[in-house]
């Protein structure tokens, strides 16, 4: 069924039913009431398509994140949609895997289908999809992550320095003077700009307390379960006297407790645990598991706001900067024979 057909079946013009469907001009009550009852007897459904080549907008913006089954960015994805829903947009969601190459198909696939925008959590290491998409005329926003060679684009990120500071002073405050770090891969792999920017705050906040740092206490593993287990049952094993552990994502502080156990560790007893992301399971672990709460749904929500509501914001580029927040639990507690700072 077509425009026409509504337009025959209620007798009226097609600019009409046009007025009518669109909700702009002036229609009568009755001829609209008779226009909506041909649309329902015909079942007709306007065209996506038709309307998008008309108003130059195809009412889609893409999304890709790198994981769909990561608690942060389910919650991250989730902001989006809530944000896209309130303002009419259908949201297409992919996953990057932090795969450069993938990526590039990703941005790709969405040029082709002519989103109206793009909210992405960047792979890092190739800026030129990017690049191409912003010739393209797409706008983009980055969330979680920005791009050090895209300044322009704006991006929506956690505090992160200052979440990590937080966990730092905490467990510093707690006593403890052998604290170690399982972070991510070295600088320059993909996705690994917010867990560099991490250690350098975990780094900058030991020196600034007068807390000497042990690179050897500072580990580094793959994004990958396996790795990140490996990570922290080397330094339990190697460095014994380690009394304390931030775990600069929840993968890595699901490794830390695993590997905590295995180890016949207790916690806090033995050695104390805290992470950065207060995903769901941190509250279900024996003990609770003290953590820096990054907003992921604020996060896609705010991103999405940029997107289609803040040209001011895009303009400038400057990135949203949302705060964190120290959720302390049971994992957390003074070193052996210590106690608290006053």
């Amino acid at each position: 069924m077509t425009i026409k057909d509504v337009a025959a079946a209620a007798g009226v013009g097609v600019a009409t039913v046009s007025r009518v469907l669109s909700g702009r001009g002036s229609v009568s009550p009755k001829t609209r009431d008779r226009v909506l009852v041909a649309v329902r007897e015909l079942d007709y459904r306007p065209s996506a398509l038709g309307r998008s080549l008309k108003l130059q907008r195809t009412g889609s913006l893409g999304l890709m994140i790198p994981d769909v089954t990561d608690p942060f960015y389910a919650a991250l994805a989730g902001g989006v949609l809530a944000c896209a829903r309130t303002l009419g947009e259908h949201v297409i969601l992919d996953v990057g895997h932090d795969d450069t190459a993938r990526e590039a198909e990703i941005v790709e696939r969405f040029l082709e289908q002519r989103v109206d925008g793009v909210i992405a959590v960047p792979a890092g290491g190739d800026d030129a999809i990017w690049r191409s998409a912003l010739r393209a005329g797409v706008t983009v926003v980055f969330a979680d992550r920005g791009l050090a060679e895209l300044p322009e684009v704006p991006a929506v990120l956690a505090d992160d320095r200052a979440g990590v500071r937080s966990a730092v002073e905490y467990l510093v405050g707690l006593g403890h003077r052998r604290v170690g770090l399982l972070g991510g891969p070295a600088s320059g792999a993909p996705g690994t700009p917010v867990l560099t920017a991490r250690e350098e705050g975990f780094r900058a906040t030991l020196r600034d307390l007068g807390v000497p740092v042990d690179d050897d206490l500072v580990v580094r593993a793959r994004p990958s379960r396996d790795s990140a287990y490996a990570a922290a049952a080397s330094l339990f094993q190697r460095r014994p006297d380690v009394t304390a552990v931030l775990a600069a994502g929840h993968l890595l502080g699901e490794a830390a407790v695993l590997a905590a156990r295995e180890l016949n560790l207790r916690v806090p007893a033995d050695v104390s645990i805290a992470m950065v992301d207060d995903v769901p399971w941190a509250e279900l672990c024996d003990p609770p598991l003290t953590a820096v709460a990054r907003p992921a749904a604020d996060m896609g929500y705010r991103a999405c706001e940029v997107l289609l509501r803040d040209p001011a914001r895009r303009e400038r580029g400057r990135p949203v900067v949302l705060p964190t927040e120290l959720v302390v639990r049971g994992s957390c507690g003074p070193p052996a024979g210590r106690s608290p700072r006053g």
